[in-house]
Parts: C-alpha cells; structure tokens; sequence
C-alpha cells in the first residue's frame, strides 16, 4: 500500500465516528471493532481478485460505504459505483467519498432494477439470498472480459450457506474468510464468487 491508501484507511474510522454521532450508519457496539468488521472484511475480497485498472465495479447495496469504499482504496484505478436505496446511508458514503478525494468512485441513491450500465463485477456485503440478489444484477454484467476471472459477483456472507447456494452448485465458488484472516469474527464468513 502506498502512504496515500494508508492514510485514507487511517481516516475511515474519525469519519465514521463523526457520522455515527448524528446518524446509526453502523451499530453502536460494531464501531469498537469498526476495522475488523468492516473495512478487513470488505477486504476479503482483495484476497481473491485483483481487478484491474478500468474495471468497472458495481456495490449493491452499500450501505455505510461497504465494502466499496474500502475496495476503492485498495484498487485506485478502478472505477467504483455505490449504491444504496437509503438516502441517509448515501448521504453519509457521499460525504466519506469526497473527504478521502476517492475520484475512482460513484455514489448514487438508487435500486439495483433501475440502474444503467455495464459492469465487470458486482460485489456486496449479505443484502439478501444469493437466489434473490442474482436476477437484481444479472443484466448488468459486461460480457467484455479484461480479468481472469470471468465477469460476475463477489459476495459477502456468513453461516451454513449449502442450502442458499445448492442452486448455483456447478457454478459458485467459495473461499473461507479465516483463512485470509485470524480473527474470530471470520470463522464462518466466507467470500462467494458466482461468475454470470
């Protein structure tokens, strides 16, 4: 990481206190373990694709900023776009976007259904079942490939997930958490890849 990703790593947590205190954008007893919870596990994802510059990067649902936020830091070439149907929740991403002069990113108040565009991959943190999430952003996929992995979805989830993902069996692939990171919070988080 270059000083710049650091510092603006080092600026996430004064800037999410300072909204926490106007606005619950991440529960009171979460902000103790804001890094680990949030930002480190926004960063799984960084362990199994490195995407490249120009990549185009959908985050559904973004609530706070996660884990696009974080994932626009670690990759500053790419190109971000957040979204969320919660205006307070953009409202705060907005404001944590222009304070960290995150240019590589996008944030916008709106559904997944009525957003144009093409992307190379969507990622997103537990919104909802994978079988719920899929048709949401299935038409926003590019069919341009620039990675090695094929175009699709980077999700972020925890529990016993056979039966969510039984559908996608012959397609999805998934890497535990735990073994990126040691912390126990990880232990049943997983990092889910349905290429589309």
């Amino acid at each position: 990481m270059t000083e710049r990703q650091r510092e603006q790593f080092a600026a996430l947590l004064p800037l999410y206190e300072e909204w926490n205190a106007q606005i619950n954008v991440i529960s009171r007893k979460d902000m103790e373990h804001f890094y680990e919870h949030h930002v480190l596990h926004s960063l799984a994802i960084a362990k199994v694709v490195q995407f490249k510059p120009m990549a185009e990067v959908l985050d559904v649902g973004t609530g706070g900023g996660f884990p696009g936020v974080p994932l626009a830091i670690m990759f500053p070439d790419a190109h971000f776009t957040l979204i969320d149907s919660i205006g307070k929740k953009i409202k705060v991403v907005n404001d944590v976007v222009e304070r960290l002069s995150l240019t590589n990113t996008k944030v916008q108040q709106i559904r997944a259904e009525q957003l144009d565009g093409e992307f190379d991959f969507v990622v997103s943190r537990a919104v909802t079942t994978l079988g719920e999430f899929v048709p949401w952003v299935k038409d926003k996929i590019s069919k341009t490939q620039y990675h090695p992995q094929h175009n699709g979805i980077f999700y972020l989830k925890g529990g016993d997930l056979t039966k969510e993902l039984f559908v996608f069996r012959h397609k999805v692939r998934t890497w535990d958490i735990s073994n990126f990171f040691e912390e126990e919070f990880f232990e049943t988080k997983k990092v889910i890849y349905l290429p589309l």
